[in-house]
């Protein structure tokens, strides 16, 4: 008995070393262990607050644009796709310390946040203010934000323009906005919901689909036109990445995946941008 289990024992390690092998094979890219935070693993953090492109369904399970594009990249990597669901607010500082290999959060490409990490971007993004629906507050331009008290996610992008269009209207002699930073951007429309604050400002693809549900109505879109990306702290895997990306574009199924949740993807080739090293 004890010889028939040994026997099965080194069966099932041949058959997984074989497996192995085939999967190696199989791989276009090879990534070292020294690049990766965990062995085997692309660990990605994301704050899954912006349905379609990333979100937590109904039992718990993370789903969105942006996840599908997570795990096709690991997938072409022979990797394990594992996500960190975090603030937005930490996932810089976790890049730095790191905690995981990726952001792939939708985070907005600035050439200040390319001195700082590897930056790719893929996406073609703008912001949408919504507000209750009816539109209460008559809204249809920027100069009506004047005095509105706004919410939006803490240390992004999305804050910093906030903070630029209300200089812009206090410097046309308007009343300013009341600015209410939130963890999230699920927090920020839940505060809409209840009349905490007149309005909520969060990326086009989520106001839409807010819209789309009946929960909330889009009164301004297309603001602030800025590529989205992913970003990494390690350039030769930030290298790889962008190969893989192109090669998405390439057969075609980059085009569909964007397609499938009307979203824009970046015209001409995806590249690194960011520190030397």
């Amino acid at each position: 008995m004890m010889k028939f289990s040994f026997a099965l024992v080194s069966i099932a390690a041949i058959l997984g070393a074989t497996q192995a092998q085939a999967q190696a094979q199989d791989c276009k890219y090879s990534v070292p262990e020294s690049q990766l935070v965990k062995k085997g693993t692309l660990t990605m953090s994301v704050n899954p607050t912006l349905p379609p492109l990333q979100y937590v369904d109904q039992t718990g399970t993370l789903k969105g644009m942006r996840v599908e594009l997570g795990e096709e990249i690991a997938k072409r990597l022979c990797l394990k796709p594992e996500y960190v669901r975090i603030e937005f607010s930490a996932m810089v500082p976790g890049l730095q310390a790191g905690r995981w290999d990726m952001i792939n959060t939708g985070i907005f490409y600035t050439d200040e946040r390319a001195k700082l990490m590897q930056m790719l971007a893929y996406e073609d993004q703008a912001i949408s203010i919504s507000t209750a629906k009816g539109n209460p507050g008559k809204i249809s331009k920027l100069e009506d934000l004047a005095g509105k008290t706004i919410g939006v996610e803490l240390g992004g992008f999305e804050e910093r323009k906030t903070r630029e269009l209300d200089k812009q209207l206090t410097d046309k002699g308007l009343k300013g906005m009341n600015i209410r930073t939130f963890e999230n951007f699920a927090m920020s429309f839940q505060s809409l919901r209840a009349g905490q604050v007149e309005v909520a400002l969060s990326i086009d693809s989520t106001g839409a689909e807010y819209q789309k549900r009946g929960d909330f109505e889009r009164v301004l879109s297309g603001l602030f036109p800025t590529p989205v990306a992913v970003a990494l702290k390690n350039k030769p895997l930030a290298d790889t990445i962008a190969k893989v990306l192109n090669d998405m574009r390439a057969d075609g199924s980059f085009q569909k995946l964007f397609t499938s949740y009307g979203v824009k993807p970046i015209d001409g080739a995806i590249v690194v941008k960011g520190p030397a090293t």
